[in-house]
This record gives C-alpha cells, structure tokens and sequence, in this order.
C-alpha cells in the first residue's frame, strides 16, 4: 500500500452540502462514480482519501483534489486491515464486474468480487466505525447498484455482492443510529463508467447483439428513461447523504434508475 499527499485546496461553492472539517475516504476513486464522490465532496470542505488499486491514477486523483492517494488492493484483506479508516465519512464504491453464465462462472472470480464488493467495505465500516462512535457523527454511503434490487442473467457474482451490500448497510444503519452514524445506499442503472464501457462488449458477446444495439435493447430496456446516468449526478446524491441535512435518512437505498424499478 502506498500512501501520497498533495496541498492544493478545491474552493467551496455558495450552498449545497456543506462538509468543512470532515474527512471522507472513497474506494475506487481514482475514476468513474467514486472520482466524481471524491470531486464533489472536496468541493463541499472535506479533506478526501483517493482508494484505489491504481496507484498513479489515485495519486493524480488527490493531487487535483488536495487529497492523500492510498494504492490498495482491496480483494487482499491484509491490506484492507492497514487502510487509515480515522475518517467522518466513508464511500464504499469499488466493484468490478464479470458477465458470462453461472455454468461457466470461474469460482476464483466470483469469490474475488465477494472480497472487493462485500468483505472489503465490512472491513472498512467495521474499524471506521468506533471513531464515528467518539465523535458521535458518522456518515456511510455504499454505492449498491439497481442489481441491488433486480437480477440480470449472466451477472451472478456482481447481483449477489449487491444484494448483500443492500443487507449490509441496514445492519449499519441500525447499530449507528444511537451513535449519530448513518448508513444508506445509492442504487444507480447504467452510469457511463469504464465499468460500463466493458459491460457493452461483455453484453454484446453474450447476448449476440451488435455493441450499438445492447444499451438501447438490453441495458436500458426496462428503463423509462433511456440515457446513461452520468456520474456527477450520483455525486450529487451522495454528497447530500452526507450533509448533515440528511440526518434522518438511513437504512434506505435510494435508487437512480430512469423508472427501471417502477415496474
């Protein structure tokens, strides 16, 4: 694990959430959702942590953002275990994704996700927590996903981390209730990721479909309305979860999907 630190400090805007003086750590906040969390926060006050298996990337990530950069491997729960978890406010994003039938599903990658997607932010919440519990503040935001909620065939390991991040978080919201901790989870469709970016072509091979035609037939086919979410957008959710407006929202997942889970 490597650890950096740069000195840059990201003005505040007039309004929205205001997080002066907290720290946040994010996972997988070298890009994609997390990095958008990370941008979003700093702009709010807080003094952001970058997580990430990607250690340059983490580091350009905390020196745009005056952050500290930590390269980490979360499926090695060694190095879970030595993370700096002294933090007000913790994001757990980080997830990979493998799409391909449970008949052909190799077990090592289905139980890699597991350690990344679920062990990895137990173990994160479960040492940020008693601190929390001393300042009696705390704000958990765990990025779950529409497949938190609903199933897609061929995504086994990533619907069975989602779905038990959904249960892990309520248990957080009910033990940190009395400690002024709150947990929740934002639950988005397709956002215009990487992440997703290779999702199109891992569709495209299982579906037989043309890399053009599985957004629009086969991602965004039970969205009512048919777009990418882009990742300011669950930023912004996220970063309101951690205001101290949203003190009375927890144990919830709240979904941006496009009406994907109105049917």
């Amino acid at each position: 694990m490597v650890a950096t630190t740069a000195t840059s400090v990201t003005p505040q805007p007039a309004g929205g959430p205001d997080l002066s003086g907290r720290r946040a750590l994010v996972t997988g906040a070298a890009g994609g959702i997390g990095l958008a969390c990370a941008r979003r926060m700093a702009v709010a006050g807080a003094e952001v942590i970058i997580v990430d298996l990607r250690a340059e990337a983490a580091e350009a990530a905390a020196a745009e953002l005056g952050g500290r950069a930590l390269a980490v491997d979360l499926s090695d729960s060694a190095a879970v275990e030595a993370v700096d978890c002294d933090v007000d406010i913790l994001v757990n994003n980080a997830g990979m994704q493998h799409v391909a039938p449970i008949t052909d599903f190799p077990p090592e990658i289905f139980a890699r996700i597991q350690r990344v997607m679920v062990e990895a932010p137990f173990r994160l919440v479960r040492r940020a927590l008693p601190g929390m519990y001393e300042r009696g503040w705390g704000r958990i935001v765990n990025i779950s996903s529409v497949h938190g909620h609903r199933a897609s065939p061929y995504k086994s390991a990533y619907v069975t981390a989602k779905h038990a991040l959904e249960g892990l978080s309520k248990v957080i919201a009910l033990e940190g209730a009395p400690h002024g901790v709150t947990a929740n989870c934002v639950s988005p469709a397709y956002v215009r990721t990487p992440l997703v970016e290779g999702q199109i072509a891992d569709q495209a091979a299982a579906y037989g479909l043309p890399p053009e035609e599985v957004v629009d037939q086969v991602m965004l086919a039970k969205a009512a309305i048919r777009r990418l979410i882009e990742p300011d957008e669950v930023a912004e959710l996220v970063a309101y979860l951690c205001s101290p407006q949203a003190a009375m929202i927890t144990g919830s997942s709240v979904t941006i999907d496009g009406g994907w889970t109105a049917h």
